[in-house]
């Protein structure tokens, strides 16, 4: 079942898209919180440096510790320490402060600072504050009577208020009072804002999330079976085709511009030219059997004839029949091979002037106009093949004279064959490269054409790279030009 299931495009494009979709959801949810987190402890932080530096602005103008406004309650918890870390002021509801994660110390779960009775004292008393001086005068410190230090010590912590104990981002400011006393204010920013909000986006994105996935998957089915119903519609098809083995049926095509519409054009065309090979097929092997008929039909006349009456044997004529079915059957062969592709070897190269010298020696009126060395890649045999039937057929249809000429134009190495017969209409000029293919009277096949020699010729150019066509020559008669590619 499992495999049925994901053996489907469809469920796979699903599958992979809500797969992406929560990955990229994880990974943009993560980078909110995080971002939502960094933001509002940033805000924290911000507060409580900036109480912590009005608390301490104001110790170090002198404002006596009864004087300070430290009743903001939950929001900014202030207590002031002397350098003892006995807790000199503080606020009304603050009830303790402790340091859990200090971000330059690394020191944790550490007190601020101690509350006793002595802070319900007159905090304006000038001898208690000499007194604290005196204690301290041994201290080692840097700041100037009245100065607030610069920098903050940032530190996390937890702060209890009326009972409740939250968590908080807290400075650390140090300064030193106008008599000289060494003080440090810890103000306090809450963290309540930054964890209700961080709470609420986890929740909505542990809601949000699944119900989107949902969506993006069943939205992702549902497309997806849209767009590869066609392509059922052209398997169904094809299967059909298959079984009834009619190629002549197509395959729907979608009146889309899409992969789809271009897989049913392909796969249609397809079917043309497979539709035309079966029928090219069937057409030639009709008429290869016609044409084998009659030479096997007359030598086994003359066989029985000769086995009944043997002074009546007609032997050359046999002969003769024997020698046309031969050659038949080479075409045949020949034809067989080039249709299954077979092509010259990549690294076989022959001398075409050569060869159109040899072939030319010792035929009547024939002139050659030709370069004295010219090497092609290809088949030597199969290309002389060519060169015969083309001079075959020039010298079946020329009055007087068959021209040959080889020269090069570009990348091209140019063969040329003219006669001075009768030329080929322009209507037949594409058909008489057709297999089994003879025209009207003034081109009729001499005793033994089958109607294959310009066929052969043409396929092999093919297979060469080259080309094969034919035109009016300028004596009036017909002109075939054989191009192949020069050796590289």
């Amino acid at each position: 079942m499992r495999r049925r299931l994901f053996g489907s495009v469809r469920a796979r494009a699903t599958v992979a898209a809500t797969l992406v979709v929560a990955v990229a959801l994880v990974a943009a949810g993560t980078a909110v919180v995080l971002s939502l987190r960094f933001s509002l402890i940033g805000q924290a932080t911000t507060r409580a440096e900036a109480e912590a530096r009005t608390v301490a602005a104001k110790l170090a103008e002198g404002v006596a510790y009864a004087d300070l406004d430290l009743d903001d309650g939950e929001d900014s918890p202030v207590q002031v320490l002397d350098q003892r870390g006995k807790v000199v002021a503080a606020g009304e509801d603050v009830e303790a402060m402790s340091v859990t994660a200090d971000s330059r110390t690394g020191r944790g779960g550490t007190p601020v600072g101690v509350q006793d009775d002595a802070d319900d004292e007159d905090a304006d008393d000038k001898d208690d504050a000499e007194a604290d001086a005196e204690a301290d005068a041994d201290a080692d410190d840097t700041l100037a009577a009245g100065e607030v230090a610069e920098d903050a010590t940032i530190s996390q912590g937890t702060a209890t208020i009326d009972g409740d104990t939250e968590d908080y981002r807290f400075a650390a400011l140090g300064l030193t009072t106008p008599h000289d006393v060494t003080l440090t204010v810890y103000a306090g920013g809450p963290l309540s804002v930054e964890q209700d909000a961080v709470r609420t986006a986890l929740t909505t994105m542990l809601v949000g999330f699944p119900l989107l996935l949902l969506t993006v998957g069943g939205a992702t089915y549902v497309v997806t079976g849209r767009a590869l119903r066609p392509v059922e519609g052209i398997r169904s098809e094809m299967a059909a085709i298959t079984a009834s083995e009619d190629l002549s049926r197509r395959v729907p095509q979608p009146d889309t511009h899409d992969e789809v519409a271009r897989l049913a054009r392909t796969t249609n065309e397809t079917l043309a030219a497979l539709e035309t090979s079966v029928e090219r097929q069937r057409a030639f092997v009709a008429d290869a059997s016609h044409e084998l008929r009659s030479p096997i039909a007359s030598l086994r006349t003359q066989l029985e004839v000769g086995a009944a009456h043997p002074e009546l044997l007609d032997l050359d004529g046999a002969v003769e029949d024997t020698v046309r079915l031969q050659s038949l059957a080479a075409d045949l062969l020949l034809l067989a091979r080039l249709d299954a592709g077979e092509r010259p070897p990549p690294d076989a190269y022959f001398d075409l002037a050569k060869l159109v010298r040899q072939e030319t020696t010792g035929r009547d009126g024939m002139t050659v106009e030709s370069v004295d060395s010219m090497e092609v890649r290809g088949s030597r045999g199969q290309i002389a093949r060519v060169l015969a039937n083309l001079l075959d057929n020039a010298q079946r249809h020329a009055r007087d004279r068959v021209a040959v000429s080889l020269r090069t134009d570009g990348d091209w190495t140019v063969l040329q064959v003219a006669d001075d017969g009768s030329g080929v209409p322009e209507p037949d000029r594409a058909r008489i490269f057709e297999r089994f293919v003879r025209l009207d009277e003034s081109r009729a096949r001499d005793e033994g054409g089958a109607g294959l020699g310009l066929a052969i010729a043409r396929d092999i150019a093919i297979r060469h790279g080259g080309t094969l066509t034919v035109t009016d020559a300028p004596s009036g008669g017909a002109l075939f030009e054989l191009r192949l590619p020069q050796k590289s």
